[in-house]
């Protein structure tokens, strides 16, 4: 297998991997209410999952412009990663958004 493949595919899964530890931070700081905290846990995931996207987007062109690239399932499995990984961190901004809706509702109705 091309070294090149497995060091793309490794640099994929790490960089996934720091994202998702961050982003189950960020989920757990949401369930705390530490919506600013979580928000800056977001931050650093969508970092770390952009420096992956970036090897998989780079090996992509490489093999449009034509280079040779073989199959691999490691790199194959880091892809998977990484979209499942990016789902992941979608859903969570979703949920700090809905946490802050309801916060704000919150606030009013005690505020009355």
């Amino acid at each position: 297998m091309d070294e090149q493949i497995i060091e793309n595919a490794m640099k994929i899964i790490m960089s996934a991997g720091d994202a998702r530890v961050c982003n189950q931070k960020a989920l757990d700081a949401l369930a705390e209410f530490d919506i600013e905290k979580a928000k800056e846990l977001i931050k650093e995931a969508n970092m770390h999952i952009t420096e992956a996207h970036k090897v998989q987007t780079d090996a992509i062109q490489g093999e449009t412009r034509g280079e040779e690239a073989e199959y691999s399932l490691l790199f194959a499995h880091a892809q998977d990663t990484l979209m499942t990984i990016y789902s992941e961190i979608n859903i969570a901004k979703q949920l700090i958004k809905i946490i802050e809706t309801v916060n704000k509702r919150i606030e009013a109705l005690e505020n009355k």
